[in-house]
């Protein structure tokens, strides 16, 4: 269970690596398009590079991001196998890793960075998002979080059954 939590977190690590690189870093409206209207139309399309090189960071972190999560689904598998995992087993590791991810997506980046400009994170990339960002956004895509909580269930058995085939 332990190891569980700890890929949970690889995961939750790697979405804010997404998060960084591709709002901090690479600064493209395209990356915005999840995000509210109000916000989406007050980011601008793009913006100069503050220092040479700033997109292939932006780009790294994105990369490392995709790398992270997908480790820690392999290490989750691996483990598992090692262990002797039960299709049940499995399920219940992917479950709750996946939705670990999900309860992170809607509680930090949604609730506390987009709702509550915690940390000052979107202003400090983008001034022109301060005015609109505020409480009333919190929710604004249930209907994408609510499919992506219940298209966690089938692919967390199609996780479990692949790691079952080994």
């Amino acid at each position: 269970m332990l190891l569980t939590i700890l890929l949970s977190g690889m995961m939750m690590a790697g979405l804010f690596l997404m998060l960084l690189g591709g709002v901090g870093f690479i600064q493209d409206k395209r990356f915005f398009s999840s995000a509210p209207k109000e916000t989406y139309n007050v980011v601008p399309d793009t913006k100069p590079e503050r220092f040479p090189g700033q997109h292939a960071v932006g780009w790294i972190l994105i990369a490392l991001s995709f790398a992270l999560m997908g480790c820690a689904l392999v290490i989750g598998g691996w483990d598992g196998l090692r262990n002797g995992f039960t299709f049940r087993q499995f399920f219940g590791r992917f479950v709750i890793m996946l939705l670990g991810l999900k309860a992170f997506d809607i509680g930090f980046f949604d609730w506390f960075l987009l709702c509550n400009a915690g940390l000052n994170f979107f202003p400090h990339f983008y001034p022109e998002t301060k005015a609109v960002l505020g409480h009333y956004l919190f929710g604004y895509n249930w209907k994408t979080h609510l499919t992506h909580i219940v298209a966690g269930f089938p692919l967390s058995a199609l996780l479990a059954w692949i790691c079952t085939l080994f």
